[in-house]
């Protein structure tokens, strides 16, 4: 996979910065990406040394949120600070982990970058059904999508990640070293008009479209392995004693788990899209943890991991939260 100009200043800058890090013994690893075996595919990467550091890739299908794995790898490299390169979702994840006890704020080295937004591979490889794409190259504004017999020019803005076109907040909120410069944040009509139209279906129509979306699950759990938040120890999906729930794809267990994820995700979520991303089928899944997060930001005016001195708005309260949803019973 070939970068663009943009891509590669940034790669540039980033191994060099990397390699001082190294060099000034302030890290004992890196955490990246590295090419993978398939076009548009990509693989997080830890750099352990000086000569790990050529491995490093930057593109627009770094989709994969680091953060998932920061907490362990950093357990098992205490003598050091670990380095990640991070975006403003992944930034803001990060805070969230730190606000809630997974890693101290001195345990990583945060290298900032601002998005321009991420592609999403399945809305390059629905264009071409029945071929193979066997290489992608990337332009500043075009990628191109080559195969056998077959070479086209799209739009990179046509293809980028749903998520990342209603993102407002492109920068790091936090790091210690930036690669590049501020983006500031985006200006978004209506970060929330995928929710308000389903917010608009009749209750029987809702109901409808979700068991369709869900309808798809397999119950592979990639979605849940892919989130930085998901980090219990045992998940409710696998405790047996008791069993919360079953293991087959009815409509009532699959509904169970897509609902009570979502809500785990509630006043935590960044918008990442790490979930759907790595979805085998296609279910979007974004979807359930976007209503909450409008819903959340309506009632307390918190967006998750951008203040890190802001508690996470479900783990406190003020005496002036709204008890609307309190049932109040009038005396006789």
């Amino acid at each position: 996979m070939e970068n663009n100009s943009l891509n590669n200043n940034i790669l540039s800058e980033l191994k060099a910065k990397v390699l001082k890090l190294f060099q000034d013994g302030i890290i004992s690893g890196f955490l990246g990406f590295a090419s993978a075996s398939l076009p548009m595919s990509i693989r997080p990467f830890l750099a352990k040394n000086e000569k790990d550091i050529d491995k490093l890739v930057w593109n627009s299908f770094c989709t994969i949120n680091l953060a998932n794995y920061l907490p362990e790898i950093i357990k098992q490299n205490k003598d050091k600070k670990i380095g990640a390169i991070a975006t403003g979702c992944w930034s803001r994840n990060i805070v969230v982990q730190i606000q809630e006890g997974q890693l101290k704020r001195d345990d990583v080295y945060i290298l900032g970058v601002s998005s321009r937004g991420m592609i999403n591979s399945k809305n390059i490889s629905d264009r071409f059904p029945g071929k193979e794409i066997l290489h992608v190259k990337e332009e500043d504004h075009i990628v191109t999508i080559e195969g056998r017999g077959f070479s086209e020019q799209i739009k990179r803005w046509d293809v980028t990640r749903d998520n990342c076109k209603t993102c407002a907040h492109p920068d790091p909120v936090i790091y210690d070293d930036l690669i590049g410069n501020l983006a500031g944040k985006r200006s978004i009509n209506n970060k929330y008009s995928q929710i308000d139209v389903i917010e608009e279906m009749e209750p029987d129509k809702k109901w409808e479209w979700f068991l369709k979306e869900i309808d798809k699950c397999i119950r592979c759990y990639a979605c849940r392995n892919a989130c930085p938040l998901c980090y219990c120890n045992t998940c409710f999906v696998d405790d047996s004693k008791p069993q919360w729930l079953g293991k087959s794809i009815k409509h009532t267990e699959t509904a169970i788990f897509h609902i009570l994820r979502a809500y785990h995700c509630a006043g935590r979520c960044t918008d990442c899209g790490a979930c759907e991303s790595v979805c085998p089928m296609g279910i979007k899944m974004r979807l359930f943890t976007k209503k909450l997060e409008k819903d959340v930001f309506n009632l307390f005016g918190v967006e998750a991991g951008l203040d890190i001195n802001e508690p996470l708005p479900l783990t406190t309260y003020k005496i002036d939260d709204p008890e609307d949803f309190i049932l109040k019973l009038e005396k006789e």
